[in-house]
């Protein structure tokens, strides 16, 4: 029997990294990702290499079942160079999570968009639909705009297997969110990277794509799109002690530039301290804050002190690689 995989990498683009992806025919395949074989591609083509030496390696990180496809997997790879070392548009390479301690849940915004309009769904030509509001988790045709395309992007995750943990409609018309929850950095950044994916495949049917912009509607009154990290580690889970949240906190704050380095291109256009967020430029944290940087949720408190946080800044085009990266590295510091 012949199987098709469906080898999916991220190219090399600036400041923001796209999804590439080939099939690969194999026959008699296992299933597993040790039966998945190295493969390569030409950089040159995706800005990870010059044409007189082009290849660039695919290492298989991950497989889930293609739900779009017969006899199909997806297939998750990062970036080798030809030597068999991470390539410099390899972020999931830069995550320092060998024990899997962290664990991740990723709140990915974005809205559709419509190509022949060049708008998201709801936004009549030339105008602006009623102000936001109303659309936020709601029902009905007057307020929840492309609810097909969302519902089988959600459907195609479940039956690859992803752990995406809900969906809702977001604050503007047209924008929508999925979550995506793993006990580990790395596969909190393939399964994201892979809902991704799925989601723009399942809007290809319908001729629509998807904007991962932050503030794709420019200087308005309408929210951005963010990617909300949440995050914890063994302390913060176990402990119940309110100090190592606040070191935690205090250790972000120090590094700003680090975080906002990997939170996403023109993410300043959505941290404009309007719009539940906090300025780019400045930090803070609190419970129960949206405008906070991080927000440490109320449950965390309640459960004594024993939970997670979430960081508000980055954006919906922010590779999760790198922001989980940057994540575990701070927290690990504020520890010692």
């Amino acid at each position: 029997m012949k199987t098709k995989l469906e080898y999916i990498w991220l190219d090399g683009y600036k400041p923001t990294q796209s999804l590439r992806s080939k099939t690969r025919i194999e026959s008699n395949f296992g299933g597993s990702l040790a039966d998945c074989p190295m493969w390569s591609f030409d950089g040159s083509s995706t800005e990870q290499a010059e044409g007189n030496a082009s290849d660039c390696l695919l290492k298989p990180v991950a497989i889930f079942p293609d739900p779009g496809r017969k006899d199909a997997y997806l297939v998750m790879t990062e970036v080798l160079n030809a030597d068999g070392t991470p390539h410099e548009s390899n972020g999931r390479a830069t995550i320092q999570d060998d024990d899997a301690d962290f664990w991740f849940g990723f709140e990915q915004e974005y809205f559709l968009w419509n190509t022949q309009t060049n708008l998201p769904p709801g936004f009549p030509t030339g105008g602006y639909p009623p102000p936001q509001g109303p659309y936020y988790c709601s029902v009905g045709a007057q307020n929840a705009y492309g609810r097909e395309i969302v519902e089988e992007h959600l459907d195609n995750c479940l039956a690859a297997g992803l752990n995406v943990e809900g969906i809702n409609g977001e604050v503007a018309a047209g924008q929508w969110e999925f979550q995506v929850f793993a006990k580990s950095a790395a596969q909190a950044g393939d399964e994201t990277w892979l809902a991704r994916y799925l989601l723009e495949r399942t809007a290809e049917k319908y001729n629509y794509s998807i904007n991962w912009h932050p503030k794709p509607l420019g200087d308005t009154d309408w929210n951005g799109s963010g990617m909300h990290a949440n995050f914890s580690n063994g302390p913060m889970r176990e402990s119940g002690n309110e100090g190592i949240f606040t070191k935690i906190c205090e250790g972000f704050g120090r590094n700003i530039p680090r975080h906002i380095s990997v939170y996403g291109a023109d993410n300043h256009q959505r941290l404009t301290g309007k719009h539940e967020t906090q300025s780019i430029d400045q930090f803070s944290f609190g419970i129960s804050d949206r405008g906070a940087s991080i927000r440490i949720p109320i449950s965390t408190v309640e459960d004594g002190w024993k939970g997670r946080l979430e960081d508000r800044r980055p954006a919906s085009n922010a590779d999760p690689y790198k922001v989980a990266a940057a994540i575990v590295l701070t927290t690990k510091e504020a520890l010692g």
